[in-house]
């Protein structure tokens, strides 16, 4: 359970809880069976499912829990780091984002565009077209005015 709510990196969760249980003085130094460990792993697996989706909800935009599309980037990429380390398939979710991101930036264009929110794209427009094209989206399958979008964040000033 612990793993499967950690917080924006679960993998930290998921050595955590394992140190705690099988190696840790304070802890009840069990041996885990495989059974156990999988268990485990599915947990850091799902977190990192929701926690990249997360930010491509559209209904998320204006919550406390929304990070944006630049953190969705960073927790792929790590979700993908995790999986390749344990052997772990990653079509499954690659095809969710994929859809998820599409469907974000179109709404996201949309609403601009029509005067009705200000964007919450904080994200260079190269580097969304980089991470479509690691999700297998082509550049051109890209909603017109998105650029244009990703030009204004990238001209606001930042505070460090």
């Amino acid at each position: 359970m612990i793993v499967r709510h950690s917080g924006e990196i679960p993998e930290i969760a998921l050595s955590s809880v394992l140190y705690y249980l099988t190696e840790d003085e304070d802890g009840p130094c069990i041996c885990l069976s495989e059974e156990e460990r999988h268990f485990l792993k599915c947990g850091a697996e799902l977190r990192y499912h929701e926690i990249v989706l997360r930010d491509l909800q559209v209904g998320n935009r204006d919550k406390t829990i929304y990070r944006g599309i630049k953190r969705t980037i960073y927790n792929y990429y790590r979700f993908i780091d995790f999986c390749r380390r344990r052997g772990a398939e990653l079509s499954p979710l690659q095809h969710q984002v994929a859809a998820a991101l599409l469907t974000f930036l179109h709404c996201e264009v949309d609403d601009v565009a029509s005067g009705n929110r200000c964007s919450c794209i904080n994200a260079s427009y190269d580097e969304i077209v980089a991470f479509s094209l690691e999700l297998g989206i082509s550049s051109d399958k890209l909603p017109a005015g998105l650029e244009e979008i990703c030009q204004v964040w990238a001209a606001q000033p930042r505070t460090s």
